[in-house]
């Protein structure tokens, strides 16, 4: 399948190769923005291709017993899903578990040159973004995909939360998972969304704390992963297909658990804050206090670039 690319309007454009599915959004200057997107054009027919090359070991296991070091890809993207995960390596993780975060990341430095005010690389909702000073971003969270979908977004339709990023913050990826998103979870998440330095590294933590959010019930069915896609790289591990109405008790245990592990990452320097959301529940991690940069059910920006399960 060869690469396309579709200008939406006058700052984003629809960029698809195979299974990646970009939306590109870009503010400056004129000149400057034409030659941003040549690059990063240049720079996105490449990345596939370099990554196919390369997936047996992607869908291999980050070993606990490897150092950072002993990194055993050869592609910039490669190597960074990888390093994304091995922080991860203590629980069951493949590189693949940071791809989209980790695309987002390499495409993204296209636009940090002068003359660019801001930009972003949306990545099936795992979001790279630059921002020159001043600037800023608000980002939308839809939490519950299936709900999304049942309700068409409109001007009158609220996301679950908002997030406001400026160029004074560290936040320069946002990344989600859950069991409702378009790729497999081993908790009950309807959705985790994560802040960090980086959308491979907010990527590779959002599917682990995403994960952290379980409990066993006898409703949650799971299947094996391989009986879904079978070439998963989660092989034969029990992927959650389906979650029943849980009491408020249980709800906030899985949270609890989630909420844990966000705030591991967070004293490990790995992430900047997480929300967790669980059938009409959330709970945040290190994002409190920080002058609105989460705002449960905020009125939709049109302009924002949207976290996984929405779209703008």
């Amino acid at each position: 399948m060869n690469p396309t690319r579709t200008q939406l309007d006058a700052s984003r454009w629809h960029w698809q190769h195979g299974p990646i599915d970009l939306i590109v959004g870009v503010n400056g200057e004129p000149a400057a923005v034409q030659a941003a997107l040549a690059a990063c054009w240049a720079r996105f027919v490449e990345v596939l291709p370099e990554l196919v090359v390369e997936l047996t070991v992607l869908r291999r296991p980050v070993c606990a017993d490897v150092s950072l070091g002993d990194n055993p890809l050869q592609g910039a993207v490669a190597r960074r899903m990888w390093s994304a995960c091995h922080p991860h390596r203590a629980c069951f993780v493949t590189p693949m578990a940071a791809v989209a975060g980790s695309v987002a990341d390499e495409l993204i430095v296209a636009f940090e040159r002068e003359g660019i005010a801001r930009a972003y690389i949306n990545n099936g909702g795992d979001i790279a973004l630059y921002l020159s000073a001043g600037q800023q971003y608000r980002i939308g969270v839809f939490a519950d995909l299936a709900q999304y979908e049942m309700t068409p977004l409109s001007a009158d339709h609220g996301f679950d939360a908002n997030l406001t990023l400026d160029a004074s913050q560290p936040v320069r990826g946002v990344a989600t998972s859950g069991w409702r998103g378009r790729s497999f979870s081993l908790g009950i998440a309807d959705s985790v969304t994560v802040l960090a330095s980086h959308a491979a590294t907010a990527d590779a933590a959002a599917t682990m704390i995403a994960n952290a959010v379980d409990l066993e019930h006898a409703g949650i069915v799971r299947r094996p992963a391989s009986s879904l896609k079978d070439d998963s790289d989660l092989g034969d591990l029990l992927v959650t297909v389906d979650v029943p109405a849980l009491p408020l008790s249980l709800i906030d245990f899985a949270l609890a658990r989630g909420v844990d592990v966000a705030q591991g990452l967070r004293e490990q320097g790995l992430i900047e804050g997480a929300a967790l959301f669980l059938q009409g529940r959330v709970r945040v991690a290190g994002i409190q206090g920080t002058g609105g940069l989460l705002t449960p059910r905020a009125r939709i920006n049109k302009e924002a670039p949207c976290s996984k399960y929405a779209a703008c």
